[in-house]
């Protein structure tokens, strides 16, 4: 079913936040949660009021990636999300902090992702970034029928294999009525430190022809670069670092752009990457 058909409840506004964005892709090793820890600090570095929603349930990566690991407040009937480089963050990882896994079902899902939207104090937001499982399964299809997503990224590498499972993920997008706000390439070459020449490892352009054969907005390519991997571990993103982490800063740019023109608001207007 998709929203706001018969049977279906209503997409019902989270209140405070402005603009809900999800990362998405049709399956795991694309990097989407660096994507979205880093988008998250961007926006927030930019000026944004910005919030992360960790929607990846079996694999809550972001209270590493974030550098923060405690658990959150109760005040009320209210869980107070942590907050850390400016954006408020909710994760599973800090309810069930550990190498423990979770081992539920659809209807449990269904039950956390409510809590993760209603259940937490955001506060005013210009952006929550809720970073998806991998994949089109119950998260994504919880999320998309409980809460009115401005719109969703699709994150993808330039590989013929990657390039396949963003389609589906695309579709499956638009199947739901759900704005596809761009693709963005990642790990999309390698600037060689020692020949300084630039290698394409996983292929090169996929990202672009795809968007461009299915007609969504291309926000651009991001690196394959030894230092993401390294803030993402250490907990300090790489979008923390403007000069190192200037793609980050450049998708942020372009994310605002693109919800800007969706909405119609007036103001100045960011281009996309070509």
């Amino acid at each position: 079913m998709t929203p706001n058909q018969p049977g279906v409840p209503p997409r019902m506004p989270i209140p405070g936040v402005k603009n809900l964005i999800a990362v998405g892709s049709g399956k795991g090793g694309v990097g989407k949660t660096t994507v979205s820890v880093n988008l998250a600090v961007a926006l927030a570095s930019l000026g944004y009021k910005a919030g992360l929603m960790d929607a990846d349930v079996y694999g809550p990566n972001v209270p590493l990636m974030m550098g923060i690991n405690r658990t959150p407040m109760v005040h009320g009937e209210r869980i107070q999300p942590l907050e850390q480089y400016g954006v408020r963050l909710m994760s599973m990882g800090f309810l069930n902090p550990g190498d423990k896994p979770l081992v539920w079902r659809g209807p449990m899902l269904h039950s956390v992702i409510q809590q993760f939207l209603r259940g937490v104090d955001w506060g005013e937001l210009d952006y929550l970034i809720i970073d998806l499982p991998p994949g089109t399964g119950d998260v994504a299809l919880s999320l998309i029928q409980s809460a009115p997503l401005t719109g969703a990224i699709v994150v993808t590498t330039p590989s013929d294999v990657s390039l396949e499972d963003a389609r589906k993920a695309i579709h499956m997008f638009h199947q739901v009525k759900v704005p596809i706000l761009g693709i963005v390439e990642n790990m999309s070459y390698l600037d060689c430190p020692h020949c300084n020449e630039r290698i394409d490892v996983f292929s090169s352009g996929g990202g672009r022809r795809t968007a461009e054969q299915m007609q969504v907005p291309f926000l651009g390519e991001l690196p394959l670069d030894p230092k993401v991997r390294i803030g993402g571990d250490g907990g300090r993103p790489i979008a923390l670092r403007p000069a190192e982490g200037e793609s980050f800063l450049e998708l942020a740019r372009n994310t605002a752009g693109r919800v800007q023109e969706a909405a119609g608001q007036e103001g100045p207007t960011i281009e996309i990457s070509e």
